[in-house]
């Protein structure tokens, strides 16, 4: 190689000029006529472009209810509950324990030494095992709407 045959990596960028005096021509590398090739060329209404990133699906799209359960720790039980109470989730809600009558799990986290009586919540194995071994009951999550 020698001194003559060498050149740049990179090409320095072209300025672009437009308008009357730019060397870009009678139109200024905008076209000839239409909305884009006036001045303050903003289309209106402005929020297409918005709509226009929207992706397009096809039929009927409802986005389902949060199902997802409110959780609940034995420890938290153990804390706030006597021997023998039952526990539902209206009671939960008086003890604001939970936001609003929701579904309700409970997980063993936690030791327990009181005998619970639980009815109307979802119940992890571990925390049933727990809850049997004390002496308490854990009673199948019921099919009737909650009042508030």
């Amino acid at each position: 190689m020698q001194i003559h045959e060498l050149h740049p990596k990179h090409k320095n960028k072209e300025r672009k000029i437009i308008g009357r005096g730019g060397k870009r021509g009678t139109y200024s590398g905008k076209g000839i006529k239409g909305q884009k090739s006036r001045s303050g060329t903003e289309l209106w209404p402005a929020i297409r472009q918005f709509i226009k990133k929207y992706p397009k699906r096809r039929g009927y799209r409802f986005k389902g209810l949060n199902t997802n359960p409110q959780i609940l720790n034995l420890r938290i039980l153990e804390k706030r509950f006597e021997k023998g109470d039952k526990i539902n989730p209206e009671v939960l809600l008086k003890k604001r324990l939970i936001r609003g009558i929701k579904p309700v799990k409970i997980l063993g986290k936690g030791i327990l030494t009181k005998a619970l009586i639980i009815e109307g919540c979802q119940v992890s194995n571990s925390t049933k095992t727990k809850i049997e071994k004390i002496g308490g009951k854990v009673i199948a999550k019921s099919t009737k709407p909650l009042a508030n």
